[in-house]
């Protein structure tokens, strides 16, 4: 039987997912099964398509969560079920309804009643046996409610008629606002209709508060921006704003019916009303909210990992040797040079910038790193005193100077691997390493620090931070296995982020390489202490050797399809090493011939686009040539101005462009297009050179305004 159940919850489960994402069963099964083997979702999405239907990263991932969220729901059902039974109320219908409940919500308000330990003033007027008189009430099964009631008024129990009556009230209140078909009816009601008031709190003012534009409000909260449900939230926590949902009186009336019958339907009508007020409506509100900020932080999370995922695959300036500043006015300009694979050459700390203005000593100073060295290119953080450093160093004509965003590079700097790396190196001077590495790398860089301080997120610190992290170490983990990992090159921190590896194996992986020298091939991994069969499987397709004795090893071709690739170069009479990039011979592989087994048409095609283009890199180039020209401060903005700048960070709201004045300004969302704009993310990404239209400058708050839209430059 159990078996039988376990089963039939398993189908259950597979449905609606199925039905949820709008895929086949047979895609959910072959995923399900393929997560429980222990298969990461890049490696399901890249080298097991024939088993999903070709399923991408995102929808491996929803089937993932969703399998996730349906066997915590099932479990929960175990524990209600087990619950009733001990108290003895398990009924067949109430058994059904249990098992079929599709929500949490759903099933909580079926258990509602029969919650242990629950004391409220509808427990206390069952236990003075008053609930027959409740029951009379709504039947309308006594013609006077006050004889009715004095039949109840006995020594320990109610002391008159209106004690008894006023608990059998409390009985029909509790009874139909617990009961679960009013309870559903009354959440679609306030989801679809409740209005969300905002309000001053008693006594508090808020003109100096950043909450003075939202006290009056008034919308409906399935419309309400997530934006503006954070921020409303965050003022209630803060005690300053007061919030109420409520839908239409007269729905609230229409949904709640009439109920008893005859001269007892006042009575009925009053009890039901308390009930709403008292115990439905609270409760609703308080869904309704908590239901408008899950949707909030879902589209914060989005937009943080659509963020993310830019920054992280930002172009990589390459093998360069970069000399990185880190600006500062009174401790100095911190200087790291770093040769081409970011090993640290040199540092030291320059003075070029008030208080004083030593420009001629370092200008000599970088002048000698770059000659001896053989500088290429100049990093500069674009934080507190950036702008002045890039003016300075450009005026030095040492080579390009590009501007890096530098959030999180003093994270970075404290941080245990930095330490382990730089024990001696004053904390200061790693974060001019980082802001040289971000260059070279951006992926391999960034990876060593925490999502959250990489200043790309919208309202983090409101979002349920569990969701935030799981979504950023998704993203963080599909751009590492996007890109592909250089074992013998690689840091621990980006290692630990390729499909089957955790830190432990990664630190494992750098050990083994430190000791025993570069590792000549992937297959050389299992040599590792810890990198058995299963985790190799998962891990080898993203892991790159260059330069080793198998040439597929550069590429993504897993070393589990090597036999297909051997077998296209046996019939074309050619070595493996010839058919990688060699566009000529590709053109002759018909790849429906390889097809067997477990290696669909999906994967051999796959293997034909990687020989064609191995070991690409799915990053767009670095452009040198971009302009770094600017306005000098924000003092010499006017409206009007046609500027250029990166986008920094992109919201709800808007996005954020570094114009070079050491602010970023905000193009409103309104101000993206010429057209409507949904979604910014849909126009615009981190990273983006946009051009923009300066609309309004507010010196005293530091604040610009711009705009993107064609009709703004005439």
């Amino acid at each position: 039987m159990g078996t039988e159940v376990a089963g039939e919850r398993s189908c259950r489960i597979v449905t609606g997912i199925a039905t949820a994402l709008g895929i086949r069963r047979e895609q959910v099964e072959g995923t399900a099964a393929l997560l429980a083997g222990g298969a990461t979702v890049p490696f399901i999405a890249r080298y097991r398509k024939e088993a999903t239907g070709c399923l991408d990263e995102v929808a491996v991932a929803a089937i993932r969560d969703r399998l996730a969220a349906m066997q915590r729901l099932e479990e929960r059902k175990e524990t209600v079920l087990a619950s009733l039974r001990e108290q003895g109320v398990l009924t067949p219908a109430l058994m059904a309804g249990v098992m079929g409940a599709e929500t949490p919500a759903a099933l909580e308000d079926l258990y509602l009643p029969f919650r242990p330990a629950r004391r409220t003033r509808a427990s206390a007027a069952r236990e003075q046996g008053l609930a027959p008189l409740a029951e009379a009430l709504l039947r309308g099964e006594c013609a006077d409610p006050e004889v009715e009631a004095r039949r109840y008024v006995r020594p320990g129990g109610p002391a008159d008629c209106a004690e008894a009556l006023a608990g059998a009230k409390d009985i029909i209140a509790a009874t139909v606002s617990e009961d679960a078909d009013v309870r559903a009816a009354m959440r679609r009601l306030f989801a679809e209709a409740g209005v969300l008031t905002v309000r001053a709190a008693r006594g508090k003012d808020l003109a100096s508060t950043p909450y003075a534009d939202y006290a009056g409000y008034t919308g409906t909260v399935r419309t309400m921006p997530g934006h503006r449900v954070h921020a409303v939230l965050r003022g209630a926590r803060a005690g300053l704003l007061s919030l109420t949902v409520a839908p239409p009186e007269r729905r609230v009336l229409a949904l709640l019916g009439e109920r008893g019958r005859g001269p007892l339907a006042e009575v009925v009508a009053a009890a039901v009303q308390d009930g709403y007020r008292r115990l439905l409506a609270p409760a609703m509100e308080r869904e309704t909210l908590a239901a408008a900020k899950e949707r909030a932080d879902h589209e914060a999370t989005r937009v943080f990992a659509a963020n993310l995922r830019r920054l992280l695959l930002a172009p990589p300036l390459g093998r360069m040797v970069v000399l990185a500043v880190d600006p500062g006015f009174a401790a100095g300009c911190k200087v790291a040079c770093l040769d081409r694979q970011g090993k640290l050459l040199d540092a030291t700390v320059v003075c070029p910038l008030p208080p004083h203005r030593q420009e001629a000593k370092a200008g000599a100073v970088l002048a000698d790193l770059c000659r001896r060295h053989g500088v290429e290119v100049i990093a500069v953080g674009n934080g507190h005193g950036g702008r002045e450093a890039r003016t300075f160093l450009q005026g030095l004509d040492l080579g390009p100077v590009i501007s890096v965003s530098e959030c999180g590079a003093s994270v970075y700097s404290a941080a245990a691997e930095a330490r382990r790396e730089f024990p001696d190196l004053d904390l200061t001077l790693r974060s001019a390493v980082s802001i040289g590495r971000r260059l070279q790398d951006p992926l391999a860089e960034l990876v060593k620090i925490d999502p959250q301080a990489l200043g790309v997120g919208q309202y983090q610190h409101d979002v349920d931070g569990r969701l935030l992290a799981a979504a950023l170490d998704d993203t963080v983990v599909s751009a590492v296995n996007a890109v592909g990992v250089e074992v013998n090159t690689a840091s621990a921190s980006l290692l630990a982020r390729v499909s089957g590896i955790g830190p432990a194996q990664a630190e494992r992986i750098v050990a083994f390489r430190e000791e025993h020298g570069p590792f000549r091939s992937r297959l050389a991994l299992l040599d590792v202490p810890g990198i058995g069969p299963k985790t190799f499987e998962q891990a080898a397709g993203f892991l790159r050797v260059v330069g080793g004795a198998d040439p597929l090893d550069a590429t993504a071709v897993h070393p589990m399809h090597a036999s297909v690739v051997r077998a296209m170069a046996d019939d074309l009479g050619v070595g493996v090493g010839d058919l990688v990039g060699n566009l000529s011979l590709l053109g002759q592989v018909e790849p429906e011939r390889y097809v067997h087994g477990a290696v669909g048409l999906p994967t051999v095609q796959d293997i034909c686009a990687e020989l064609t283009a191995p070991g690409r890199d799915p990053r767009p180039p670095f452009d040198l040539s971009v302009s770094e020209g600017a306005p000098a401060s924000i003092d010499d903005l006017a409206p009007g101005m046609t500027l250029t700048g990166t986008v920094t960070n992109v919201t709800a709201f808007g996005a954020f462009v570094d114009i070079g004045v050491g602010t970023a300004g905000l193009v409103h969302v309104s101000e993206l297009a010429d057209t409507y704009v949904a979604r910014p993310l849909d126009v615009v990404g981190v990273h983006d050179r946009v051009a923009v239209t300066v609309l309004s400058v507010d010196l005293k708050r530091q604040r610009i305004a711009l705009s993107m839209r064609e009709s703004q430059r005439g």
